[in-house]
């Protein structure tokens, strides 16, 4: 089936039924601002005609635009969650994906992981589908999962219930050292220098991961933020990265899902630049994380654990 853009009468004009034949409607001038959905993409940034609209002057001009595609994971040869993503570093996603949503306790249980040769189910391309191989004898209740992830994604799950799961995944962490508040103070800053397509599009989220030191270790953007830690933890989990002394900075606001991914991979801080939800801050403190918001070079909030914020 054809999709295009929604045309409409220029004049609004109806035309009532026994009122004679009803005239054909006159085929819309062809510009590069109407046409047939394009075919999926495997990269993360296209071009789209626009009108930009600058001090009152009308012009068509291309534009950047990020690009979101679904993408079909697959364990052990069965579709198992379709996530709507920004292409790119799709191993990393599918990695951590698998380790945040409870499909395996850490990487070692993940034996091959790679694009699909055939597209995903309903066409595509086959980059748009990614094939997870589990180690033998590695069991998950994958029809379970899938009710969660149903029910997380229609907020079906209450938060005690939300909490009382990720018990079952998550400990409490632990973890015994200080960060310089001028560390953290930093990290907003650094993390939107490595987004270099966020600075074409201004329309992705980002995630990164930094040592003690404010070091970046990894870095990762997605249009969805969510994604964009998973796909930061996939890569650290890949890379064989200790995440148990790390810092993760996200942009934008800390939602519960923020701080489940990080209470199932022992990251001890989390911070952003905007606010928390209650239902972050009850995970970060019942899990033992360092929760910072509202992160300035002049100051920030701190929701749980300031012990390991030092003054210097």
């Amino acid at each position: 089936m054809q999709n295009t853009l929604p045309l409409s009468s220029p004049s609004g004009a109806r035309f009532a039924p026994g009122a004679g034949p009803v005239p054909r409607r006159r085929r819309p001038r062809e510009t590069a601002l109407t046409g047939t959905m394009p075919r999926m993409s495997t990269e993360p940034v296209e071009t789209r005609r626009i009108l930009r609209l600058r001090g009152g002057v009308a012009r068509e001009e291309d534009d950047q635009v990020v690009v979101e595609e679904p993408l079909e994971i697959r364990i052990d040869g069965e579709a198992f969650a379709i996530l709507m993503r920004t292409p790119g570093h799709d191993l990393d996603l599918a990695a951590g994906f698998a380790m945040t949503e409870g499909v395996v306790d850490s990487f070692a249980a993940i034996g091959t992981l790679r694009h699909c040769a055939d597209p995903p189910a309903g066409g595509g391309h086959p980059e748009n589908a990614v094939e997870i191989g589990l180690v033998p004898g590695t069991r998950f209740d994958r029809e379970g999962l899938r009710r969660n992830l149903v029910a997380s994604a229609a907020c079906g799950l209450c938060g005690r219930a939300a909490l009382d799961s990720l018990g079952e995944r998550a400990r409490v962490n632990d973890a015994r050292f200080t960060v310089p508040r001028a560390v953290l103070a930093a990290l907003p800053d650094r993390l939107i220098e490595a987004q270099t397509v966020f600075r074409s599009t201004g329309a992705l989220h980002g995630a990164a991961l930094f040592d003690l030191e404010g070091r970046p270790l990894v870095v990762r953007e997605d249009v969805g933020r969510h994604n964009a830690v998973d796909k930061a933890i996939g890569r650290a989990a890949i890379d064989g990265i200790d995440l148990s002394r790390s810092i993760l900075a996200v942009s934008g606001r800390t939602s519960f899902e923020i701080l489940q991914k990080a209470a199932v991979a022992s990251i001890p801080i989390v911070c952003a630049v905007s606010g928390p939800t209650t239902l972050a801050i009850d995970t970060a403190r019942q899990f033992g994380i360092t929760l910072v918001n509202f992160v300035r070079p002049g100051g920030m909030n701190i929701a749980s654990c300031p012990e390991r914020i030092a003054a210097e």
